[in-house]
């Protein structure tokens, strides 16, 4: 996801925590994909209309974006849902990082001066766990290592949590796609259970989304942005959601993606991120989103 501008105040992070969808497209009742919502502590039961709010890379306003540190943060502050990258290593390890280069968010550049542009791609795993992915964030988090998504995976599981996983720059790593729902088989994350209401694969990417339609056409699928509307009944046969900007979010866009079914027969969701930058958590909410990553 990309990086926001500014943070939204507390106060309005804990309305948004706390408040129903007041026009919510989902169907009430349970069902196959039945999900727990989150509102700051208070969990609402399956089928219910409340937004449910994903923390962004964990919660990256409390620990270093994308560590273990933050997935617990967020499993502190009652988040169920947590959003993470994932890419791979030059020998083929999946890692969870959001950028596609090193330098921001470790020491990769004084670990290993030489290697500009410090690229994912181009370090190995092992040499990515020599990083401190911490130390950027605040002193109390020195000695943070990258996790690789199978360390993420088991983390998860042990806090009880669920995933809202981002592929991320797929063009760079093909085969991708197959290659993570392989992890996730073998760390148990394509049972029954954690498809029916743990996991959401999502991307930038259409034709990523759409590879892993066709893989895993039990998974759950994400198309990040605001496609055009034309495209939308497109989208439909392999994605359940559609998550775009929330300053791209219009009533007439919004109402053409809640008119479609996806694969799975739900109604097409939609989950909004970037929420602090040009709008406000409350007018976001108002629309009817189903979703808010922050």
């Amino acid at each position: 996801m990309l990086r926001r501008s500014r943070r939204i105040p507390a106060a309005g992070l804990a309305y948004l925590l706390t408040a129903a969808v007041a026009s919510s497209a989902m169907a009430s009742g349970p069902d196959e994909f039945a999900d727990v919502a989150v509102s700051s502590g208070t969990r609402a039961g399956p089928g219910t209309a409340a937004t449910r709010v994903i923390a962004h890379r964990g919660a990256s306003r409390y620990a270093p974006e994308n560590t273990l540190a933050a997935v617990d943060a967020a499993h502190r502050r009652g988040f169920i849902w947590v959003e993470n990258d994932v890419q791979r290593s030059k020998d083929g390890r999946l890692v969870v990082l959001h950028d596609t280069t090193l330098r921001r968010t470790t020491d990769a550049a004084r670990v290993f001066p030489g290697r500009a542009p410090w690229r994912v791609g181009d370090f190995t795993a092992a040499e990515l766990a020599r990083l401190d992915a911490g130390s950027w964030f605040g002193k109390r988090f020195k000695g943070e290592r990258v996790p690789t998504l199978a360390d993420f995976l088991r983390r998860l599981d042990h806090n009880g949590q669920r995933l809202l996983l981002e592929i991320k720059a797929p063009e760079k790593y093909p085969g991708i796609e197959a290659q993570v729902l392989r992890e996730l088989r073998a760390m148990g994350w394509l049972d029954r259970a954690h498809v029916r209401s743990r996991l959401v694969v999502q991307s930038f990417c259409v034709m990523c989304v759409k590879t892993v339609h066709e893989l895993a056409p039990q998974v759950r699928t994400g198309i990040l942005g605001a496609p055009d509307v034309r495209k939308l009944a497109r989208y439909a046969r392999f994605a359940d959601q559609i998550n775009p900007r929330a300053s791209a979010l219009s009533s007439r866009w919004l109402a053409a993606v809640h008119r479609l079914r996806g694969p799975h027969g739900r109604p097409l969701e939609v989950y909004a991120w970037d929420v602090a930058k040009n709008t406000t958590a409350r007018s976001v909410r108002a629309r009817g989103v189903e979703g808010v990553i922050e």
